[in-house]
């Protein structure tokens, strides 16, 4: 990859402690390194972990496991960082196995670009970016042209950032309840009638909102999705 792409996204993972997912060959690992904080690198190729950890020596935590069972918290004792060149096939999954650990503070990903767009709710959010906003902000930090990469992709690549809220929008004890709204919300195009088990709080709420009765899910924010959320439990 890019010298100057890795060195981007390394600019963007704060001091600290950090986990990367999917180490590689090292670029990133790299440019870590030479950063305060320790490092553990995961990677699941046996002969590319035998290679990092003659690199690096006691620099760096070399690990030898897949990055979508590596728990994450037992890396380090207390609070860290996250950062992934994001193998494209396995954007989705990545991205659930991360949300479901508790003591990362932020995560820099190098995902497909149309992905990282979605998950930045850019032109409408999704399913998975509303679920978790309330905990989460999901930022786009730029685009990375598929020429910066080794091999070349067909497509380009998008730098995005995620960051734990440090107050959370809805409570983390009511996450299910409120993700449950979300998916029944999604189960439709429009929101008014998707959302069958809370119309007339919906139908007031819209109201308050300045919101037409067509909305479509994809066009709250993080802020409406919570606003919602505590309206539809407090009229049950």
């Amino acid at each position: 990859m890019d010298t100057r792409v890795v060195a981007r996204i390394a600019g963007l993972v704060p001091p600290g402690p950090v986990v990367e997912l999917g180490a590689g060959d090292g670029a990133l690992t790299r440019q870590l390194a030479v950063r305060s904080g320790a490092v553990t690198a995961v990677e699941l190729d046996p002969a590319r972990v035998a290679r990092l950890r003659r690199a690096f020596g006691d620099r760096v935590d070399v690990v030898h496991a897949d990055m979508l069972r590596f728990r994450l918290d037992a890396a380090h004792p207390g609070s860290y960082q996250v950062a992934s060149n994001v193998p494209f096939g396995i954007t989705t999954p990545l991205l659930r196995h991360l949300l479901g650990h508790r003591a990362w503070t932020s995560a820099v990903l190098l995902l497909q670009w149309e992905v990282a767009r979605k998950r930045a709710a850019v032109g409408g959010t999704t399913l998975l970016t509303a679920s978790w906003w309330p905990w989460y902000e999901f930022a786009l930090a730029g685009r990375v042209p598929s020429a910066a990469f080794r091999p070349r992709p067909s497509v380009d690549g998008g730098i995005l950032v995620l960051r734990r809220r440090e107050t959370p929008l809805v409570a983390p004890a009511e996450r299910a309840a409120y993700q449950r709204l979300v998916r029944e919300a999604f189960g439709g195009d429009r929101l008014l009638p998707a959302v069958r088990r809370s119309l007339p709080q919906v139908k007031g709420w819209l109201g308050e909102q300045g919101l037409d009765a067509g909305v479509r899910p994809r066009d709250l924010s993080a802020h409406q999705w919570a606003d919602l959320y505590a309206t539809c439990s407090a009229g049950r």
